[in-house]
């Protein structure tokens, strides 16, 4: 699996002040399991170290990019070319998400400071200009900066998105029948659902095919609809009305201390006393013991390796 990155954030020297800005996550935990394709659309130009830029409204409020300089230099056309090329770059790598580094003018994706003319205060509603390319010819890939994913619930949902977009399209190239469509959606049933009933409604009547569509129609509506529903965050209150569904697969099957015991861990998670994973591994012990193979194949209870850990933090579900 291949990850694209603001080169930066691997430690490469590509800064405007010849540094680099290595991101522990990135490089620690992430590099073991993801292939990173580093991107720095500033340093293709102008090399590093070099003039700091920055976002800039004129006297007619058009946004300009300009070196931050005695006598500011206007390199918007040079830094929006660029970032096209870039960005048209992400689409031949096969990318299956992206980092970007926060805050930059070329790459962050939100609060982007944007200075103001006659020494007004600046501010922080920008979005860098290679960060805009990528989300608008790419929607629906994931992408994230480096300071949200600090947060244990955006870097839960942004691992959990990764892996089903990368399984998606793995499954699209492997010329799959309607009855492995099937296969595929069931399997993603609870992962949906921690998300949007509603998103996995619309998925099923897709893969019901009342139309009689061809299958590469029905194939192009699905890959549109998932993405659009892998896209959205989950929460503690979806993720426990979906630990509930699961629940209800074995609990004629377990005793009644048993059950007490499942109960409490689920009411301890929505109280968010206990992480999410210590509830996973008691239902993942059940579905074991009893060899549920409806629950073995659903992605909501191993979405990615669980070497990761990001279940591990009381946080991450907001």
């Amino acid at each position: 699996m291949k990850l694209g990155v603001s080169a930066c954030l691997i430690g490469t020297k590509c800064r405007y002040d010849g540094v680099g800005a290595t991101d522990k996550f990135i490089v620690d935990v992430l590099q073991k399991y993801f292939e990173t394709s580093s991107y720095c659309p500033e340093t293709i130009i102008w090399g590093s170290p070099r003039e700091a830029i920055r976002q800039t409204l004129d006297e007619n409020g058009q946004l300009k990019i300009v070196t931050s300089t005695k006598n500011p230099k206007d390199v918007t056309t040079e830094l929006e070319n660029i970032s096209t090329e870039c960005a048209n770059r992400i689409e031949n790598d096969d990318l299956c998400g992206f980092i970007l580094k926060s805050a930059s003018p070329t790459c962050g994706m939100e609060r982007v400071k944007v200075y103001k003319p006659f020494n007004a205060p600046s501010v922080k509603n920008g979005v860098g200009v290679f960060a805009k390319k990528i989300k608008e010819k790419y929607p629906y890939l994931p992408v994230e900066e480096e300071g949200r994913l600090i947060d244990p619930w955006l870097r839960e949902n942004f691992l959990m998105q990764i892996f089903a977009y990368q399984h998606l399209f793995e499954f699209l190239k492997s010329n799959p029948t309607l009855n492995d469509l099937v296969i595929f959606h069931t399997s993603y049933k609870y992962l949906i659902y921690s998300k949007s009933q509603k998103a996995y409604t619309t998925l099923g009547r897709i893969v019901a095919n009342k139309d009689k569509k061809q299958l590469n129609e029905i194939l192009a509506e699905y890959k549109e609809e998932f993405l659009k529903a892998i896209s959205l965050k989950g929460s503690v209150n979806k993720t426990y009305n979906v630990l509930l569904h699961i629940f209800g697969y074995f609990k004629k099957l377990i005793t009644k201390e048993e059950k007490e015991e499942i109960l409490q861990a689920l009411a301890e998670y929505k109280e968010k006393i206990i992480p999410l994973i210590a509830v996973m591994k008691l239902i993942n012990l059940y579905v074991k013991r009893f060899d549920v193979q409806y629950l073995k194949i659903q992605k909501f209870l191993n979405p990615y390796p669980s070497e990761l850990a990001l279940r591990s933090d009381i946080k991450a579900y907001k």
